[in-house]
């Protein structure tokens, strides 16, 4: 009996793994491939960076974001490869991380520009996804990804709203600021740790 139940805990541990590894990555993008052609070079690149940027560096940065679009929730992230991290959280300050697979921010970093999703219930490829469609009950999102000097986009600016609206030129081009304020933000920490060791 003893055997039988050691043994029965063990599979039940193994395959509880299995699935939370697999609902981590699990695509909720309707038609949308989440892997950059570049993932495997990308994805050095952002543990590179996490290693030297501790969780909530970002938060004031996401505050000023969130002031400046009127928004509830503003947040600097890095995608990493089955999660994405929040190191900047306005709005959203009970999760720090969410399933790659869930967040729009996995669909901002496979663009240079900006993605924008004025009302997500209107997007065919968000139709899927719980975030959008289930009680969280997002509707605007907007993203501008963090871009390396060698082109790797490890990351997004982004702003959400549970209510659609409009986002003009101008917001298009401020939230791409403050996506390289993330940027150079990022490159003068490891500079200045670098210094240090």
């Amino acid at each position: 009996m003893k055997d039988w139940l050691i043994t029965f805990l063990s599979l039940f541990m193994v395959l509880g793994i299995g699935i939370c590894g697999e609902d981590l990555m699990k695509n909720h993008f309707i038609g949308k491939d989440l892997l950059p052609a570049n993932e495997k070079e990308r994805l050095n690149v952002v543990r590179q960076y996490l290693e030297e940027i501790p969780e909530g560096y970002f938060g004031n940065l996401a505050a000023i974001m969130a002031k400046s679009f009127n928004t509830p929730i503003a947040l600097v992230s890095f995608v990493d490869k089955e999660e994405v991290a929040f190191l900047g959280n306005f709005g959203m300050e009970d999760s720090s991380r969410v399933s790659r697979g869930l967040s729009l921010c996995s669909l901002a970093i496979l663009d240079d520009s900006p993605t924008i999703f004025p009302d997500a219930l209107k997007e065919p490829c968000l139709l899927a996804n719980p975030l959008v469609t289930g009680s969280f009950g997002l509707r605007f999102y907007a993203g501008a990804p963090i871009i390396t000097k060698e082109g790797y986009a490890i990351g997004t600016a982004c702003i959400v709203d549970k209510e659609p609206r409009t986002f003009s030129k101008e917001d298009i081009g401020l939230l791409e600021y403050f996506a390289r304020v993330a940027m150079q933000e990022v490159e003068m920490r490891v500079r200045m740790l670098k210094q240090l060791a």
